[in-house]
């Protein structure tokens, strides 16, 4: 099974109970086919770049799953049916690039964590 991440675009507005069933009923299409949740990520309401049709901004939200690579496109076809969905972005994750990207967000941090050392040794103490 390959890992996936499906990003989606709602035109309604998040933060509420029916924001929550909505996430549910987007997780149950996923486990419904044979699918398996690992991670979902609520990126709240943006305003987008220009106005689509009619409409000013949306919810985003990104799940992480598994699934066989047949069964995308069924699951391609189960959302479409769903109103509530403005856009839906389906995207294969590589792994390579994945550990590519654990190890630089490493790297990252531990600089980060280094040059804040050093500014802490090097700042005068007050006595």
């Amino acid at each position: 099974m390959k890992q996936y991440d499906a990003h989606f675009i709602f035109v309604q507005n998040g933060r509420d109970e029916a924001w929550a069933k909505t996430i549910e009923r987007m997780q149950g299409e996923i486990t419904r086919i044979g699918g398996k949740v690992l991670d979902t990520q609520d990126l709240g309401k943006k305003t987008f770049a220009r106005i689509q049709q009619k409409k000013e901004s949306g919810t985003y939200l990104t799940i992480r799953f598994e699934l066989e690579a047949a069964k995308v496109n069924e699951l391609r076809a189960r959302y479409a049916l769903i109103e509530e969905i403005f856009r839906l972005q389906i995207l294969a994750i590589d792994p390579i690039v994945e550990a590519k990207l654990v190890k630089q967000a490493a790297e990252k941090k531990a600089r980060q964590e280094a040059a804040a050392k050093a500014a802490a040794e090097a700042a005068p103490v007050e006595a």
